[in-house]
């Protein structure tokens, strides 16, 4: 399909900078897409309301670490470079991928302090890696000098939260966006972005979903940096998806089948968890534990296996996520959903409102 079918205009007042207080005092567009589209507005604490006992949510508890790391490159008969580096995917106890600025300059062999461009320290006052791999896009494969919970240490102390590009442009990241930038229940370190639908999730909203009988299931996808990355190509067969790293238990597998199999319904929170479910989810709609990178690219015509409804918030123009969104719920129906959450003041993006679609299939 052609790219520029998903585009839209998005005014700069739309777009949040910070989240509702309390969270879950955020905005609700309910979607429903059976027959003629039905659109009303709501707010997220309302959300048991929609739901029926039985009924089963799954959360993403992905933790956000401090991806994005600062530092100097060293390479022989060269002065120091300053290096901006986004880590998107562990490869192993002591490598990760990343995505690197300025890209075109980084060179395999070269050896990168981080720790020394900002104001923090890391043990002596520096964290180094080697460049050992690069690819397209400013991607290179960095192998640490530190390994396992000492290099995870190490970019708690160094990092900074990686906070989408919309909003680090406007604003720097504060000490605020350390737990605003994080679900209550996150506990699986390992993403470079949130899991923003689940931002809006309080004690006192899930103490009303627990007294509606909806259960409460988590899976764990870490989000990598491609999520923010634009669409380059113009049509959707020539993109290529970045693989993030999932897990579903077989405990939680069985679970959300035996919810199916009684006739409840499976609410994804977010697109992570919704593209978790559905790369673990066989033909037949059984979901199976499953452990590993997806790459999976959801666009119009996909035919969803377990997934019922979606809980997510807004997306960019053009977006694999306004694409995914579009599958789930039909193209017509969210231009119309999206204009009009434009047209009454909605927020959008990752500190924005809320929507809920059911799917249009169903």
């Amino acid at each position: 399909m052609r790219v520029d079918l998903f585009d839209f205009d998005l005014p700069e007042e739309n777009i949040a900078l910070r989240p509702a207080d309390p969270r879950d005092s955020a905005r609700l567009l309910v979607v429903q897409p059976d027959g003629e589209t039905v659109l009303s507005d709501h707010g997220v604490f309302e959300l048991p309301s929609f739901l029926k006992p039985g009924d089963a949510l799954v959360f993403n508890d992905t933790k956000v670490i401090p991806a994005q790391l600062e530092g100097i490159r060293h390479r022989e008969g060269a002065g120091g470079q300053q290096v901006s580096a986004t880590l998107h995917m562990r490869a192993g106890a002591d490598v990760w991928k990343a995505f690197a600025k300025p890209g075109k300059r980084i060179k395999i062999g070269d050896r990168i302090e981080f720790g020394h461009a900002g104001d923090n320290t890391c043990l002596a006052g520096s964290l180094m890696a080697t460049v050992e791999e690069k690819g397209e896009g400013g991607e290179v494969t960095l192998r640490f000098d530190l390994s396992g919970p000492a290099l995870d240490e190490a970019i708690m102390a160094v990092g900074h939260i990686p906070l989408p590009p919309y909003i680090a442009a406007k604003r720097p990241e504060d000490e605020k966006d350390r737990k605003d930038y994080q679900t209550i229940y996150a506990r699986e370190k390992g993403a470079v972005a949130a899991p923003t639908a689940g931002l809006h999730f309080t004690p006192d909203l899930f103490a009303a979903l627990d007294a509606a009988g909806i259960e409460r299931h988590f899976v764990t996808l870490h989000v990598g940096a491609g999520t923010f990355l634009p669409m380059k190509a113009d049509d959707t067969d020539d993109h290529k998806m970045h693989e993030e790293i999932g897990y579903v238990s077989a405990e939680t597998a069985e679970r959300l089948n035996a919810v199916k199999a009684r006739g409840g319904r499976v609410i994804c929170v977010g697109t992570t968890s919704l593209r978790l479910i559905e790369s673990a989810a066989a033909d037949d709609s059984r979901i199976q534990p499953w452990s590993g990178a997806t790459g999976i690219f959801i666009t119009p015509g996909y035919r969803f296996k377990a997934v019922d409804m979606l809980m997510t918030n807004f997306h960019l123009p053009k977006s694999t996520l306004f694409m995914l969104v579009s599958a789930f719920a039909g193209l017509e129906t969210m231009r119309e959903a999206y204009a009009h959450a434009i047209a009454t003041g909605y927020r959008f993006y990752s500190y924005g409102d809320s929507s809920l679609l059911f799917r249009k299939d169903r």
